[in-house]
């Protein structure tokens, strides 16, 4: 055994000693910050569940009477309602723009591309409240305000750069040779996009559309500057509901507003399981 291999072998003991050590610590960050970040779920599911008459945690009593409140209302299910059909619409929109704004960045070379890329990501980037006030000012002149149009074009825009960073990261490792293959097998450029591109960055593309129903249905801020007594979202009418009155319904729909947006982004992780399995 040569001199080295004895020095790298003293050494592996330590290296695995230090390595151990930083796992440890890499564990305990990652789980207080899991702590962290579901520590407000902890809290308002069970609230949801209590029968008193205001918030109250940990409840004394069990109940459904919120739940039945919040089914039961007429403007808290117009208001679910309204979020849902916006946020499915906002959702396609996103994902058809995104899909083809991630094709051209990915694909073109061309000057400029690197501030077009920053520039999509600007409405992630950029205080909500400023894009807010932008989009009001911007809507008011086109008459969008209070119409479910506006809402569906101002979510796309906030939707539209986490779908374009979700299929952008897919096509990273897409095999362009693959497109010339079928070409040379007399396919064409749509056949070659729907049955060789999508099927191999179907995963990214679930995650951007699951990602943009989550951003317009979670989001509060600008609807705040649209919404109209005709036109409110869930996100909106919640805002309502803890300012202007002290309603526990809130925490039933907050409860429905956490369970619908982990079972919607936990889709595209199914999904992406279900193919590396096979």
């Amino acid at each position: 055994m040569t001199e080295q291999a004895v020095e790298t072998r003293e050494k592996e003991p330590v290296r695995a000693q230090r390595d151990g050590g930083i796992g440890w610590g890499l564990r305990t960050a990652v789980g207080l910050t899991a702590l962290l970040l579901i520590a407000p779920t902890v809290v308002v599911i069970p609230m949801s569940f209590s029968g008193a008459t205001t918030f109250e945690f940990p409840p004394k009593s069990w109940s459904l009477r919120w739940y039945k409140s919040f089914f039961g209302s007429e403007k808290w299910m117009y208001a679910l309602l309204t979020s849902v059909q916006i946020g499915l619409l906002v959702a396609v929109a996103a994902t058809i723009l995104g899909v083809a704004v991630a094709l051209g960045l990915t694909r073109s070379r061309f000057r400029g591309r690197g501030a077009v890329r920053q520039l999509m990501m600007a409405p992630m980037i950029m205080p909500g409240i400023v894009v807010a006030i932008a989009i009001y000012g911007v809507f008011i002149r086109w008459q969008l305000n209070g119409t479910a149009i506006g809402f569906v074009i101002a979510h796309t825009v906030l939707a539209l750069p986490f779908v374009v960073t979700a299929v952008s990261t897919s096509l990273a490792g897409y095999d362009r040779t693959q497109d010339i293959a079928a070409a040379t097998l007399g396919a064409t450029a749509w056949t070659t996009f729907f049955r060789i591109t999508v099927p191999q960055v179907l995963p990214g593309v679930l995650s951007g559309f699951a990602f943009a129903f989550v951003t317009s249905l979670d989001e509060v801020v600008v609807a705040l500057f649209l919404q109209t007594p005709d036109i409110q979202t869930l996100p909106v009418q919640m805002y309502n509901s803890i300012t202007l009155e002290i309603d526990p319904t809130i925490a039933a729909a907050s409860s429905v507003m956490v369970v619908a947006t982990t079972l919607v982004l936990l889709v595209p992780q199914l999904v992406r399981r279900e193919r590396r399995t096979r």
